[in-house]
């Protein structure tokens, strides 16, 4: 029997800071994956950028998303784990731990944005391909990605899909978390029509861990805040499953956390192993407009109804908070060097507007009417912003679609791309 997938492994060595090319360099991994069928043929290369930060790309198994599968009948994929995450010199608390200093882990940790994949995705291209370009595919932050790659490096690009992806182009921190709030409320209420039993549940687990010292299994507290970050699921499309019956199985007959439920919140709330998932979240926003400065926190300050004792008790989202860098362990390494990170005012620009709007590279982008984490009419306001885009928008799917929809999302967009849909 033929295997699934014919794949071949490459490392590449890249300079850690691309604008001081001699100095210290990282391994990035990434793995080339073709039809059986086809892998002796010329196909041409499609880059898939995975959404994060700090996520790892898919391992083909039977398990695999259904894009990959409507990639390969015309493409050869490069399955990229972005600087920092999976076999590409990972990021780790132990690898934090190892600096000597704040300072130098928060100038370490500077050059994992979206503007240094990109230059390292330009050093793979030019090995894999020569002068030829090639095709993406942006997952939610790979969108952000793609929009910097459009900006700094367009003629290494000959298509772009975008899913649940395109950022604002000018948007700070707090422009997002301002809109970020009220559509995970409004998710939290969703859950909580669907599930009625879920909001009376929640809060009596709360009060639970507001009287009592609950600890995971690793040690780590469980709070009532920590507990809320578990709303970070329900913009995909299993989320509100996710949560009902992790919910459902939380109480013990004596009225104690389950084992099943203690461990389960330690591995969804513990970032052991995408740290940079929440270390360089807001950086994100961090364009030269001054600091980002905790903009989760200083949001929330904005929006009652999600205080600890409002009624109902409402879960929170894709927000990363100061106080996770000191009651996480996953975390704690990190904790200074965030703070550096947040306070910094000097991080250079990811979008150039003046490129983009006069962009010829086509982007076909879906924007999911409904989606938790990246604001639907931001990302339309940006598509407006750049030449040759077209933009589908969809409530079929959530955040998750690309995956969730057997390739069809994908095989769309690709239509879009040459005018055929």
């Amino acid at each position: 029997m033929n295997p699934a997938y014919a794949t071949v492994d490459h490392t590449f060595t890249v300079p850690l800071d691309h604008q001081t090319p001699d100095g210290p360099t990282i391994e990035v991994f990434a793995r080339e994956v073709a039809d059986p069928a086809r892998a002796g043929e010329q196909l041409p290369w499609l880059l898939y950028l995975q959404g994060g930060p700090g996520g790892k790309s898919p391992r083909p198994s039977a398990g695999s998303p259904g894009w990959l599968a409507q990639a390969l009948k015309t493409h050869r994929v490069l399955l990229l784990d972005q600087r920092g995450t999976g076999r590409s010199t990972p990021v780790t608390a132990k690898s934090a731990a190892r600096f000597a200093s704040p300072e130098r882990l928060a100038g370490h940790l500077a050059h994992f944005r979206a503007d240094a994949i990109v230059a390292d995705a330009e050093l793979i291209r030019r090995e894999l391909c020569g002068d030829a370009p090639w095709e993406t595919l942006g997952q939610s932050y790979g969108g952000f990605i793609t929009l910097t790659y459009l900006s700094q490096a367009p003629e290494g690009l000959r298509a772009c899909y975008v899913t649940g992806g395109l950022p604002g182009l000018t948007a700070t921190a707090d422009d997002v978390y301002a809109h970020t709030y009220p559509r995970v409320r409004d998710r939290v209420l969703d859950l909580y029509a669907r599930y009625p039993e879920d909001a009376p549940r929640l809060r009596k687990i709360a009060d639970l861990l507001a009287a009592e010292d609950v600890r995971l299994p690793n040690g780590d507290r469980l709070t009532p805040h920590r507990l809320r970050t578990l709303g970070l699921a329900l913009g995909m499309g299993d989320g509100f499953e996710r949560v009902h019956w992790l919910l459902d199985e939380a109480l013990g007959e004596g009225g104690e956390l389950s084992d099943t439920f203690l461990h389960q919140v330690m591995t969804l709330t513990g970032f052991t192993d995408n740290p940079l998932f929440a270390v360089m979240q807001e950086s994100l926003y961090g364009q030269g407009a001054g600091p980002t400065g905790w903009a989760a926190d200083r949001a929330l300050a904005g929006f009652p109804e999600f205080a600890e004792d409002a009624d109902p008790l409402l879960l929170t989202g894709e927000m990363m908070y100061r106080w996770m860098f000191r009651e996480i362990a996953g975390l704690r390494p990190f904790a200074d060097a965030a703070d550096l990170l947040a306070a910094r005012t000097d991080w250079p620009p990811l979008y150039d507007l003046d490129r983009l709007a006069a962009n010829e590279v086509p982007l076909a982008a879906v924007v999911y009417h409904d989606d938790m984490y990246v604001d639907a009419g931001i990302s339309l306001a940006t598509a407006r912003r750049i030449g040759a885009s077209r933009v589908w928008v969809t409530n079929e799917w959530e955040h998750d679609g690309v995956a969730a929809s057997g390739g069809r999302v994908l095989a769309r967009l690709m239509n879009l791309a040459t005018g055929r849909a």
